[in-house]
């Protein structure tokens, strides 16, 4: 016997074994079919099916408008699944279709649940596959239906409404829209499109809300005051901005050496801005602007914060390629409506090389803000600043003397080393004396540190950063000139 033999002598015995189910059952339909149709009051060759899809990290908000959809119409109905071989490979009308002709067992059976993260610390139950029986917003039988992502398909989630008529299924499924929207878990949340230790839901990962005061910020006089003004100000402002004709969006870039503050200035604030939705993004997760900052300009007051952005953004002429992800965050940040009040907070190292285009227009970068090495004053802030929970009895002067060029970053490890040259003579932790901070402080300048130096931002002693090259900002430029002491 050859393939094709073969072939149609199973496709024969196939359909003689469905001939034979149908005769056994007689017109009687399967339970699954019987319950949808009779909820729907009419055939399942009539039934519409509308489907609407969303990202797989919309998943627990869909969840949500269909519940806050169900309580509004039909609080006591009760979910249930499909159980049978295949029905995660299937869909829910191929399903209905395969158990009416006999050719599958599907039945009903328990629903299938997974599991989304809500907050940075915090899940709830999704449903990955079930079936309700409800009404349309104008009291038609409808039937939801809600999926996980599928094994053949693109990550998504999708919910299925099947009704007697187009109207009623379209209607149903604008409701449910709408109802995520309003009930949008991410609103007034830290977002992350990266990976994170904390509970994460698939593309988009909820991060905890910095909490810091003004006083942890050691910037130069007057510098945080200007952040405070562009960002916050026009927050608190924005109904009679808007009023007035005045946009809204705007950017800032922060940049200076490696541990200078500038990821310390901006967690400031996002605890500052504590009912502003945030997104964060760096290194390889910028690929996702678009996504970011259309989640942006939907739950919006929002902050998108694009770390070292130089590593994407750098000017189209040191990229053979002409720099696709370049394109694609001016395209995002210009897409976002004047109107719409939205941030875009770029940090970088390297402002030298980066692409001019992000200054050509308002919206993209209005102020451009240095973060330098600190002076004297300034490191002696950062000292106190790192010392506060540490019992201190040091002369901290020798030690700003020595410290000529260290960054913040320099500082913060320097605090560990001498906490745990304490801890070594004596588990209690007594006072951090100048030998424990000198001797610390011999280990990070010896010149077998050098490197550890460099990857805490701080050059040799007396090392300076040269400023950024004359015309490189075509927009406001502050610049830090000294240090008085913690906040500012």
């Amino acid at each position: 016997m050859d393939i094709a033999d073969a072939r149609s002598l199973a496709r024969a015995l196939q359909e003689l074994i469905h001939d034979a189910h149908r005769a056994l059952a007689g017109d009687e339909q399967p339970e699954l079919v019987t319950r949808v149709t009779a909820h729907l009051g009419c055939e399942l060759k009539h039934v519409v099916n509308v489907v609407a899809g969303f990202p797989g990290w919309e998943h627990v908000n869909l969840q949500r408008g269909v519940d806050a959809y169900l309580a509004a119409r039909t609080p006591d109905a009760e979910w249930f699944g499909i159980a049978g071989q295949g029905r995660e490979h299937d869909d829910i009308v191929n399903m209905l279709a395969r158990a009416a002709r006999g050719w599958e067992q599907y039945e009903p059976g328990a629903v299938d649940y997974e599991t989304a993260a809500i907050g940075p610390d915090e899940t709830t139950e999704v449903i990955s596959l079930g079936l309700v029986l409800t009404r349309a917003p104008g009291g038609t039988p409808v039937v939801l239906a809600l999926r996980g992502p599928q094994e053949h398909l693109p990550t998504h989630c999708q919910v299925v409404v099947l009704a007697p008529g187009r109207q009623a299924a379209k209607d149903t499924r604008d409701e449910i829209e709408r109802l995520m929207r309003e009930h949008d878990i991410y609103r007034g949340q830290v977002l992350s499109f990266a990976w994170s230790e904390h509970r994460g839901n698939d593309l988009v990962t909820f991060l905890p809300r910095p909490r810091l005061g003004a006083d942890q910020v050691v910037l130069p006089d007057g510098v945080l005051d200007t952040i405070e003004r562009h960002i916050v100000g026009i927050a608190e402002q924005a109904a009679r901005l808007r009023a007035h004709g005045q946009h809204l969006k705007r950017g800032l870039l922060l940049h200076g050496p490696p541990g200078t503050g500038k990821t310390h200035t901006v967690r400031y604030l996002l605890a500052r801005m504590t009912g502003c939705t945030v997104i964060v993004m760096t290194g390889t997760a910028i690929q996702y602007v678009s996504q970011a900052a259309g989640l942006a300009r939907r739950l919006q007051p929002a902050i998108v914060v694009l770390e070292d952005v130089d590593l994407v953004a750098r000017d189209r002429a040191f990229a053979d390629d002409g720099n696709p992800v370049l394109f694609a965050l001016l395209d995002a940040m210009d897409g976002v409506g004047s109107d719409a009040d939205v941030t875009f907070v770029l940090t970088t190292n390297r402002a030298d090389v980066l692409e001019r285009a992000l200054a050509d227009r308002p919206g993209r970068v209005d102020l451009a803000v240095e973060i330098p090495r600190p002076d004297a004053a300034g490191r002696a802030a950062l000292l106190r600043l790192y010392a506060r929970d540490l019992p201190l009895r040091a002369d901290l002067d020798p030690v700003v003397t020595r410290t000529e060029g260290a960054t913040a970053s320099f500082f913060k490890e320097l605090l560990r080393r001498a906490a745990l040259e304490a801890l070594a003579h004596d588990a209690g932790l007594p006072a951090i004396t100048d030998d424990h901070l000198n001797r610390a402080l011999d280990e990070m300048l010896h010149e077998r540190a050098a490197l550890t130096r460099t990857l805490l931002g701080s050059g040799e002693p007396g090392a300076d950063d040269e400023p950024p090259p004359e015309g490189a900002y075509a927009l406001p430029y502050v610049s830090g000139a000294s240090f008085h002491g913690p906040g500012g």
